[in-house]
């Protein structure tokens, strides 16, 4: 799990604006706290989806798959072992 934390750290870092990627750690909240807006999310799903060869539904894009990059990485974990 931690290549496919790395992976979505490095393109949260290049989302966020102005070097506050420094400040962005494995369960700092990406959505609730500002960090990613609509457009950014939709481009972290976009990644997710090519990298990690898994579909995300609208629904499986929420709070709670998609705020932290720890939130992220256990559902790429669980959508990769349903499809093996």
């Amino acid at each position: 799990m931690d290549i496919i934390k790395q992976e979505i750290r490095q393109f949260v870092s290049e989302l966020v604006p102005n070097g506050g990627s420094s400040k962005v750690q494995d369960d700092t909240p990406l959505r609730t706290s500002g960090v990613l807006d609509s457009m950014g999310l939709l481009r972290l799903v976009g990644m997710v989806e090519e990298k990690f060869g898994i579909e995300v539904s609208a629904y499986e894009a929420g709070i709670e798959n998609f705020d932290r990059i720890d939130d992220i990485a256990a559902f790429v974990e669980r959508k990769r072992m349903a499809k093996a």
